[in-house]
């Protein structure tokens, strides 16, 4: 049987076995055998408990080996054990066999070094014997299909059909609780704790093809394999939005993610780069995951971008039009027809235009026909009731009326009923007639968005690779040369060398090796030049002061030309000075770019595209995807950044040649997939222009480790 069918084998079990099952109150094996029994679990059921006895009416097993031989193999299995005693366990289970294995309890590799051996030894086991692995230190499982309580939190998730997995078992505890007063329903409910074996992947790939599940859900601290993941993420966001709460964007997020789970959290922009390539959508919040995940579950896929909202107040109303314009969606322009027919439906004080204002006190059936009027509206892609203040009536029956409205092109519907106390009754109304209801406008406008993007990116088509002509071997002498002298930085020509074997256009530069060819070479190209100090082993020209800009005539370069090499001959006695370089300065009116790839160690190669200049750091406006990109890729990387205005032309300027920035981008990529070991690249300064880009330089580091290649 396949890993995949022993994952199954955890959500819809015909046999459970709870070892460490418990008579005692409060201990975790008899609240999860507690659970089961609960639950309304109607596969067979083996508490395993070394005294035996009895334990919640159920006969307990001394050990795994008592199960019968007809109920072999065995399909799901949950320690509730000590840590040091579960390779022992696992190896009596795996005997058996058994399909999957659940591991609750904790002392695993988040406690130290000692805790790490014991999860190796277990995951050893598990791969030994083909057995799905959940855990070790989670809080459990639940499979609504199956009626399936395997978790130690107090009460028991509604079943619905979103599937939830999470690394943190707390974070599952208070989901459960939250979840039953938001009445929300999950086919499958997963704590992934340490994933020594199954991951976010697994399930992604599970959750995919699961026909109970609609919305994939997940909170994560960590991805175990990037492009693994992202594969799955991409077959996944096909068939079903996929939503995700990223925690660690920030450097004390991540280092409190890394002390939780034992895991090193990533960049965070890679983490942006593989969910926005994948089609997942990230949440920002705890309650935009789950707002979210509401819409997802319960409304259709939008079929355009117009959104119109009926409101009994104007400044809610407000506020909500201006959360539609900022997460990107369009008020919806209504025909003169339903102008015309909300005339004669509301007071000659409402508004008639989107927003629909049917003015304070409005009673229920003003709000009920001013909907029906909007929704029947061919411009009206999704319709949003907002509420907020008092009415003459209670509102409690209005979800119902809404929820009745002919609706023949299944267009998505939205609730925001702003109050407390006095609107709780209408709001669970709402949402048991299946309408998402929000307590504020922007949390519904962000959720109708994210269901938007969802339903461009299921019509996006694939993206397009592409490869450009390039000498790989040129490039790989350079690379060998560097690493013969154990150089983890190449030189100033090996860079360039690495310029010309994948056709990168530079700015012309040659070496001169006095001042007198110096001044040959710059009359040779023509215009103002630049010096630069060339040394294989000065990597950092800057230490030495080793640049001198815009010399334009024969005495500043002979000049420029001897005080750079005895400044470097005497700070770097050690170097040896070939002399400098002489290289044609950047066209007038040229924009300045940085453009390079910087190795990702979950993702792999994040190549990176920005302004450049002194404030470039500062301002830290980038944009970046992950290698290989596509032409879509490259193209939404130039346009994102703020300072797009800058390229695209400002104050009379021309705009810059866009394909040039995106061949070079597409160029980069092609470099970081064909040398693992160059760790980072940047052409830094690049000029471009109207006519194109001209790269001034190239920084290439290599990793320390050693890569082979294919030639």
């Amino acid at each position: 049987m396949s890993l995949h069918e022993h994952i199954s084998a955890l959500f819809a079990p015909k046999s459970v076995a709870v070892v460490g099952a418990s008579g005692n109150p409060g201990k975790i094996g008899n609240i999860v055998l507690s659970n089961l029994i609960r639950a309304g679990y109607n596969g067979k059921i083996f508490p395993i408990n070394p005294s035996g006895g009895t334990i919640l009416g159920l006969e307990a097993l001394r050990k795994p080996e008592e199960i019968p031989s007809d109920m072999r193999p065995l399909d799901l299995a949950v320690l509730c054990l000590p840590a040091d005693k579960s390779p022992q366990v696992l190896r009596e289970l795996a005997t058996l066999p058994v399909r999957a294995v659940a591991v609750l309890g904790a002392g695993f590799k988040e406690t130290g070094a000692a805790g790490a051996r014991l999860e190796e030894e277990i995951t050893a086991l598990a791969v030994q014997h083909n057995i799905a692995l959940l855990g070790p230190n989670c809080l459990g499982l639940v499979g609504a299909r199956g009626k399936l309580n395997l978790t130690f939190a107090q009460g028991d998730p509604a079943p619905g059909n979103i599937g939830f997995f999470s690394q943190s078992g707390a974070f599952c505890a208070a989901i459960f609780d939250w979840a039953r007063e938001q009445h929300f329903g999950f086919s499958s409910f997963v704590s992934l704790g340490n994933k020594a074996m199954l991951d976010e992947s697994d399930m992604l790939a599970y959750l995919a093809e699961d026909p109970d599940t609609k919305v994939i859900a997940g909170y994560l601290e960590s991805v175990e394999n990037g492009p693994d993941f992202l594969r799955r993420a991409h077959l996944a966001t096909r068939r079903k939005p996929v939503i995700l709460l990223k925690a660690g964007r920030t450097e004390e997020g991540a280092r409190a993610a890394s002390s939780h789970t034992g895991a090193l959290a990533g960049m965070d922009m890679a983490y942006d780069a593989a969910f926005r390539q994948s089609g997942i959508i990230r949440a920002d919040r705890m309650e935009d995951l789950f707002a979210m995940s509401l819409a997802f579950a319960t409304q259709p896929l939008p079929k355009g971008p117009a959104l119109a909202i009926v409101t009994n107040a104007g400044g809610p109303g407000i506020v909500a039009a201006d959360a539609c314009v900022r997460a990107g969606l369009s008020l919806a322009r209504l025909s003169q027809k339903t102008t015309a027919t909300l005339k004669e439906q509301l007071p000659p004080y409402a508004a008639l235009y989107n927003p629909v204002d049917v003015v304070s006190c409005a009673p229920a059936e003003r709000i009920v026909k001013a909907a029906a009027t909007v929704l029947e509206d061919p411009a009206v892609h999704s319709l949003l009731i907002l509420s907020a203040g008092a009415t003459h009536e209670p509102l409690d029956g209005l979800a119902a009326a809404i929820a009745a409205l002919p609706n023949p092109e299944r267009k998505p519907l939205f609730a925001c009923l702003m109050g407390g106390i006095g609107v709780a009754k209408a709001q669970r109304n709402f949402l048991e007639a299946g309408i998402p209801c929000y307590a504020f406008p922007e949390q519904a406008v962000d959720a109708l968005a994210a269901m938007y993007r969802q339903s461009r990116w299921k019509e996006n088509p694939l993206p397009v690779e592409v490869g450009y002509r390039h000498d790989r071997g040129r490039a790989a002498d350079c690379i060998a040369a560097a690493r013969a002298d154990r150089l983890f930085e190449l030189s100033a020509l090996q860079s360039r060398e690495i310029l010309r074997a994948y056709e990168i256009p530079c700015l012309e530069a040659k070496l001169a090796r006095t001042s007198d060819e110096a001044v040959h070479i710059a009359k040779q190209l023509g215009r103002a030049v630049a010096l630069k100090i060339a040394s294989p082993q000065i990597a950092h020209k800057t230490d030495v002061r080793g640049v001198m800009l815009n010399l334009d005539s024969p005495d500043t370069i002979r000049a420029a030309f001897n005080e750079i090499t005895a400044r470097a001959r005497r700070m770097r006695k050690d170097a040896y000075i070939a002399g400098c370089l002489v290289q044609a300065m950047a066209p007038r009116n040229s924009r300045e770019v940085i453009l390079g790839f910087k190795r990702d160690r979950r993702f792999g190669p994040m190549v990176i595209f920005g302004l450049g200049g002194v404030h470039a750091e500062a301002f830290k406006d980038r944009s970046c995807r992950l290698a290989p990109l596509s032409l879509d890729d490259v193209h939404d990387m130039v346009r994102e950044i703020k300072a797009f205005p800058v390229l695209a032309g400002m104050q009379g300027e021309k705009a810059v040649k866009f394909t040039a920035l995106e061949d070079i981008l597409l160029i980069m990529s092609q470099l970081s997939l064909d040398f693992p070991e160059i760790q980072e690249a940047e052409c830094s300064p690049a000029f471009v222009d109207e006519d194109g880009v001209l790269v001034c330089d190239i920084r290439i580091l290599l990793s320390h480790a050693t890569h082979s290649h294919r030639q």
